[in-house]
């Protein structure tokens, strides 16, 4: 809900789509700038512990927007400042998520192939449901309001981890073996799959940063300016991922060859194509499932095999060193989008980002066929005690 609310909040009480990608682009540069350093927290504070910090820390921060909004003092530098820090919390809290997937089943890779599953399909079922109820709420209570429920979602969340997740001892290693700061680029860089991954999610998941913030600007602009069809566009997507997940968990037990996940990557990302033409409401939802349908087989076994390749010792560098990746050209396309909608239209600028997204899966396809069998690196990756890489 907060995906639409927040974005809509900026657009509805500023009255700029500019303004709206700024803030966007505040929270994703914020995940960049902590990226790095947050597989140094997990990994010293285990992920559990990261995860309930994190949350303990949005709630009120969400909170704090519409308090400021109702007394009348949210500068749009202080908004911008909020967005930022909830960016912040958000990297060391979404590498905790995978690491303690793999933590939670032993590291077994048919049962974290199916956790996978699962859990973007919890994940993506917020698609279908959260951005209608969204649009719904936003008609009947406000954006403001919905921020205050979505304040209340991570006090919860704190909850059923606190509750839910059970503790698990964390081992003794010796301080020669403890991952230094940039160990997880070190190691994405000597593995030949690992770095095309993360160069392809770079592309890909700043194009669809720009797709996902510009369905608002696009029904603004050629669909009536209704926030619900905004939420029916976002719960398509969603909608197709999840039953791609299910497949996935059913069928897709032992993972995807290198072909399938080429195959699947070009699924996720030439029904897109449909969102830069001028044609009705109803064919940018049936494109809209279609991509989600790719997405939601292929990213199992693509985030299984992100988790499971890196050793445990240097896993959450690793993962947050690809999470950063995956977000780091968010902020520029953002920023770029921004002044872009005005200049060319919203339509040439989704035609831009669209195209980017076919690029990054056609390389990403390309990587999981030559070199999915290839072996990673070993545990030490030619790292010497002080974190130095030897000689090549």
């Amino acid at each position: 809900m907060t995906g639409l609310a927040l974005p809509w909040f900026v657009l509805t009480t500023t009255g700029s789509a500019q303004e709206m990608s700024y803030v966007v682009a505040a929270e994703v540069a914020a995940y960049v700038v902590c990226g790095i350093p947050a597989g140094s927290a997990i990994a010293r504070f285990g992920s559990r512990t990261t995860m309930l910090a994190c949350d303990g820390l949005r709630a009120p921060l969400m909170l704090l927007i519409p308090v400021l909004h109702w007394s009348g003092v949210l500068a749009f530098g202080e908004l911008l400042a909020v967005a930022f820090v909830l960016g912040a919390l958000s990297a060391p809290y979404m590498g905790a998520q995978r690491v303690i997937t793999a933590e939670l089943l032993d590291d077994d890779p048919g049962l974290v192939g199916q956790a996978n599953a699962l859990f973007q399909g919890a994940t993506r079922i917020t698609l279908v449901a959260g951005p209608p109820l969204g649009g719904v709420l936003i008609g009947v209570i406000g954006a403001t309001n919905v921020l205050v429920i979505d304040a209340a979602t991570f006090a919860f969340a704190v909850a059923l981890v606190l509750f839910f997740v059970p503790a698990r001892p964390r081992a003794q290693r010796d301080p020669d073996e403890e991952p230094r700061l940039l160990d997880g680029l070190r190691y994405v860089r000597r593995d030949r799959l690992l770095a095309a991954f993360s160069g392809a999610i770079f592309i890909g998941d700043a194009a669809f940063q720009v797709i996902f913030i510009s369905l608002q600007v696009l029904v603004v602009d050629h669909y009536g300016g209704n926030a619900r069809l905004v939420g029916l566009f976002l719960g398509a997507w969603g909608g197709g991922c999840v039953v791609g997940n299910v497949v996935a968990y059913r069928r897709i037990r032992n993972g995807l060859s290198g072909a399938a996940i080429a195959s699947l990557a070009m699924v996720q990302a030439l029904p897109l194509t449909a969102l830069a033409l001028p044609i009705p409401a109803w064919a940018l939802v049936a494109g809209l499932a279609a991509s989600g349908i790719g997405n939601g087989l292929v990213n199992p076994t693509l985030h299984s095999l992100l988790t499971l390749r890196p050793p445990v010792n240097v896993r959450p560098n690793v993962l947050t060193a690809i999470g950063t990746a995956s977000t780091i050209g968010g902020p520029v396309a953002l920023v770029a989008a921004g002044p872009a909608y005005g200049a060319i239209g919203s339509r040439p600028v989704v035609a831009v980002a669209v195209g980017l997204q076919v690029i990054a899966m056609v390389w990403l396809g390309s990587a999981a066929f030559r070199l999915a069998g290839t072996p990673s690196p070993d545990a030490r990756f030619g790292l010497t005690p002080n974190g130095e890489g030897e000689p090549e």
